[in-house]
C-alpha cells in the first residue's frame, strides 16, 4: 500500500499550481493534506474512486486537514478528544481492520516560542491518544509534525537552535513518541543521508539553495517495522513551501 502526505499550505493555491496532475502522478492508495485552510463547501474534488475526509479549522482560512483514499475505513475519528484543542482541524483518523491512519498537522511554536505551552499540551494529548491507539492495532502516523528531530533533519542546526521547530523542548516531544513504541519510518531506512528536507522557506532562495528542514513524517508502531518498504521524499514536486512525503507497507 503506498501513502503519501503534503501540506499544501493551502489547497487552493496548490490546486491553480498542478495538485491535480501531481495527485494522479502519486496515485497512492491514501493521500494525506495538512494545511488546507479551507472550510466546508469552499472546493469541490472530483477523485474518482476515492472517499474523501475532511477536517476544518473554526478560524477561516487557517489549518486543516483532508484525506483521500481508495479504501472505505471502518470508522472516522476528527481530534484528539481534547474540547481545547480540537478547533483547529488538526487530525483525522481512520480505523482499518489492521490499522490505524492518523494524519496530523501539528501546531506551530510560533517566533519566540509564543506558543510553545499549547504546543506541549498537544504533544502530550496526541501522544496519549498514539499510544491508546497502538493498544489496540498497530498506527501508521503522518503530517506536518513542525519539528526537525535532529541536527540532520535541517539544513544549518545551529543558527536555529531554540527555535521553533528545532527547540529542546519540541524535540524532547517527538524522541518522548518514538520512545513508546514508534519508528521514525524515513530515519529507519536512511538513518545517515543528509540533505534530506520536506520544507524550505520561501525567503534567500532557500529552496534552490536546498536550505531546509525536514519537518514531514510517517511514523509507524514498531511492529511494523519489517512491513516498511520504502520511505519517500519528493523534493522535485513543487505547489507548496513543503514537499509530498511517502510510505510504503507491504
Amino acid at each position: 500500500m503506498k501513502f503519501i502526505s503534503w501540506n499544501v499550505n493551502g489547497l487552493r493555491a496548490c490546486v491553480a499550481k498542478g495538485f491535480m496532475d501531481v495527485f494522479s502522478q502519486l496515485n497512492a492508495d491514501f493521500f494525506c493534506l495538512q494545511e488546507t485552510k479551507l472550510q466546508a463547501g469552499q472546493i469541490e474534488l472530483s477523485l474518482p474512486g476515492y472517499f474523501q475526509y475532511w477536517c476544518y479549522a473554526e478560524k477561516k482560512g487557517y489549518s486543516g486537514t483532508a484525506i483521500f483514499t481508495k479504501h472505505e475505513p471502518l470508522t472516522v475519528t476528527y481530534g484528539v478528544g481534547v474540547e481545547e484543542l480540537d478547533t483547529e482541524g488538526r487530525l483525522i483518523t481512520l480505523e482499518y481492520p489492521d490499522f490505524y491512519l492518523v494524519t496530523c498537522y501539528t501546531p506551530n511554536a510560533q517566533r519566540g516560542l509564543a506558543r510553545i505551552e499549547h504546543r506541549l499540551r498537544w504533544e502530550s494529548a496526541l501522544r496519549d491518544y498514539l499510544k491508546e491507539l497502538d493498544s489496540k492495532k498497530p498506527v501508521i502516523y503522518c503530517g506536518d509534525l513542525n519539528v526537525a528531530h535532529q541536527e540532520i533533519d535541517l539544513k544549518n542546526p545551529a543558527s536555529n537552535r531554540g527555535n521553533a521547530g528545532f527547540s529542546d523542548e519540541e524535540r524532547d516531544a517527538f524522541s518522548q513518541l518514538l520512545d513508546n513504541g514508534f519508528i521514525d519510518t524515513f530515519r529507519y531506512l536512511y538513518p545517515d543521508v543528509t540533505g534530506a528536507y520536506s520544507w524550505w522557506s520561501y525567503m534567500f532562495n532557500a529552496r534552490q539553495n536546498n536550505a531546509g528542514w525536514r519537518i514531514d513524517y510517517f511514523v509507524v508502531s514498531n511492529r511494523l517495522a519489517s512491513a516498511i518498504v520504502d520511505a519517500t521524499i519528493h523534493p522535485d514536486i513543487i505547489g507548496s513551501d513543503h514537499c509530498p512525503v511517502g510510505l510504503e507497507i507491504q
